[in-house]
């Protein structure tokens, strides 16, 4: 019932600033489930393309090709600083310190969900660095769906590129497991952290 009232509230304040399409994903998002894990089958078919065929941007604007991650496994992040979730960043920040030789963390802002990211890069740098000292690698605030979804965004989700996963980001903080040959092979929702039984098991710790 409280969740649906909140829910009502959204809608109705969201109806009058936003498109349809874009009111549709935030009541999905609102809605969807925050701890859904979901694992590439055993049977899934060959990507068209693997992490290593995408460069993007850093956050000071320097182009980052994702080749130069082969050989570790790659967490990707959807990130936002005005987010209930936005206090994770302390607890991937801590998982890339202990683990960040084997299993690197990529953080993505995007302004989404509820304009939860609304900074320039040089406010998303200060603030990462000063609430939590964040050292894992950060990169230019991107779309991560709709029609100006970036381009490693449609590969995530994309069933047809990446060979099995469809799913986009429900809210901030979703992630996407990339093996060590840059296939995708994991996505976990929002509530997950780096102690989930779930997520320690996809990454082998």
């Amino acid at each position: 019932m409280k969740k649906a009232m909140i829910l009502l509230a959204v809608v109705a304040v969201a109806f009058t600033t936003t498109s349809f399409k874009s009111l549709s994903t935030l009541v999905k998002g609102i809605m969807a489930d925050k701890n859904e894990v979901a694992v590439a089958p055993a049977n899934a078919a060959a990507p068209t393309k693997t992490l290593y065929d995408f460069t993007v941007k850093s956050l000071d604007g320097k182009p980052v090709s994702l080749s130069g991650f082969k050989g570790k496994k790659v967490v990707i992040m959807n990130v936002a600083s005005k987010c209930g979730f936005t206090p994770q960043y302390a607890d991937w920040e801590k998982f890339y310190k202990e683990h960040g030789d084997k299993i690197v963390v990529l953080g993505f802002p995007a302004n989404n969900f509820k304009s939860q990211e609304p900074g320039t890069s040089e406010e998303i740098a200060s603030f990462c660095q000063k609430n939590y000292g964040v050292t894992f690698p950060m990169f230019e605030k991107v779309s991560v769906l709709g029609d100006d979804q970036a381009p490693l965004y449609k590969w995530l989700t994309t069933k047809d590129m990446n060979g099995w996963n469809d799913k986009v980001p429900t809210w901030n903080f979703c992630k996407y497991v990339i093996n060590e040959k840059g296939e995708l092979t994991h996505f976990f929702a929002s509530k997950v952290k780096p102690d989930d039984e779930e997520f320690k098991k996809a990454v082998g710790i």
